[in-house]
């Protein structure tokens, strides 16, 4: 029997997409490129915010218009928020699973195609960690790139963040666990490891204490040539000990993901978040004085209940401060069950999206400005898409990532001059250097 599955939301949601599927392949489900080969569609949906539930449930029913008669699976983190109200509203499903198990995936599914082809599938018996541990789910992110998810859940109970309704408190994996996972995916030719997590910096603490600098002192002693990458570090307990290991081991790359959010103090703390714009441009200088090379992307959230014109003044201040390298703006989407929920004095949908509108055009400069100091620069490119007959005259050329371009949300590296006669393999890492910027990305000649 087939499936599709079609991924939604951020990229945790992508390593329980990934788990789900090497579960189904286990228990003897093939896996097809497009919804038309398939018995069976999967939608791996998000629950975050007001427009991306939209999203999913709007895949759900163009799947259901498409192939009438397939059956399909609404998964993920729409469902497991909202299976109640699901059930009976949605009933292009054909069946819903939550996040808690993947491993249940192939009861879940045994379910819904409820047919005498169902009983090919055995219910499963091995333990979600045993997948994790030995590398074997198939991976959706780009070539030579993997994700590690190191914990579960969230504790800081942002004010407008619906994550700990929907993956509930923080869960952290056990250290040799993770370190037997990066093994595993290393072994498979993976060259970049990105750790991800709704805050890593927050891994250990719901057993006691911060452990992210063991874990990436255990890491270390991996041999091999590859990136690690650290994503989702929220700035009011950013573990400094992880700069040491930085230092030291050039392989954790000096880049960034630190969610800023606001720089006003009292939307902070409406935000339920204890920082101030003051201490945070003291961690980017701390960050950058240790770590020369440090690239640093952040978030910032407009349009939260309360917003003034006098705090949307000290964003901008602060986004001019910090000079960051790259930037995600959101307008604030109003979530149930969450403390902002009630908050009074909203802002506008208009007057949000206007000052995200300001934001990212103030950006756009700034990122232009920061990513000249790689001109001349000879780094590792990181390979990972050949476009054919894409360039400006027809020809082929190839895209790539330095380490200052995290996967799919930055800007990339465009590799220039006679790429394909040194026919570099995608995944794989080359020396290049860089020779001119193109906006925010850059064009790179592979040498050696």
């Amino acid at each position: 029997m087939k499936y599709y599955l079609d991924p939604f939301g951020c990229v945790k949601n992508q390593v329980d997409a990934e788990n789900m599927m090497a579960h189904l392949n286990k228990e003897g489900w093939e896996s097809v490129s497009d919804g038309e080969q398939a018995d069976l569609i999967i939608v791996n949906s998000c629950g975050f915010i007001e427009s991306a539930k939209q999203e999913s449930i709007n895949a759900v029913l163009e799947w259901r218009k498409l192939y009438p008669e397939k059956k399909i699976l609404l998964a993920g983190c729409l469902a497991q928020r909202y299976e109640k109200e699901l059930r009976e509203t949605l009933t292009e499903a054909d069946g819903f699973m939550g996040i808690e198990n993947p491993p249940q995936i192939t009861d879940a599914v045994s379910k819904v195609m409820n047919s005498a082809q169902s009983e090919k599938v055995k219910k499963t018996k091995t333990a979600d960690k045993t997948i994790l541990e030995t590398g074997e789910r198939p991976l959706l992110s780009l070539p030579g790139s993997a994700y590690i998810k190191i914990s579960e859940g969230c504790n800081n109970r942002c004010s407008y963040c619906a994550i700990p309704l929907i993956r509930g408190g923080l869960a952290s994996r056990t250290i040799p666990d993770i370190v037997e996972e990066c093994r595993a995916l290393l072994s498979r030719g993976i060259k970049e490891l990105c750790i991800i997590g709704q805050d890593i910096g927050a891994f250990g603490t719901d057993a006691g204490s911060a452990k992210l600098p063991q874990l990436l002192n255990a890491i270390s002693a991996l041999k091999g040539h590859f990136w690690v990458r650290l994503l989702y570090i929220h700035p009011d307990h950013f573990p400094l000990q992880i700069l040491d290991v930085m230092e030291r081991d050039n392989r954790f790359l000096p880049y960034f993901d630190i969610p800023f959010q606001h720089a006003s103090s009292k939307i902070l703390t409406a935000m339920n978040r204890h920082g101030s714009a003051e201490n945070y441009l003291a961690l980017l200088k701390t960050i950058r004085a240790r770590l020369q090379h440090a690239v640093i992307r952040s978030t910032f959230l407009l349009g939260f209940p309360g917003e003034t014109e006098e705090d949307f003044s000290a964003l901008l201040d602060f986004q001019q401060k910090a000079g960051l390298d790259w930037l995600g703006c959101f307008a604030y989407s109003r979530e149930e069950n969450t403390s902002a929920y009630s908050m009074k004095n909203r802002v506008s949908a208009k007057t949000a999206s206007e000052r995200k509108r300001i934001i990212e055009e103030r950006q756009i400069p700034i990122t232009e400005k920061n990513m000249e100091y790689f001109v001349g620069q000879t780094l590792d490119i990181l390979i990972e898409e050949r476009i054919t007959g894409g360039g400006e005259d027809g020809e082929n050329f190839l895209l790539g990532r330095l380490y200052c371009h995290a996967p799919e949300i930055d800007g990339t590296a465009v590799i220039a001059g006679s790429a394909e006669e040194k026919n570099p393999q995608l995944g794989e890492f080359v020396k290049c250097k860089v020779i001119a910027g193109r906006g925010i990305d850059l064009e790179v000649r592979l040498v050696g």
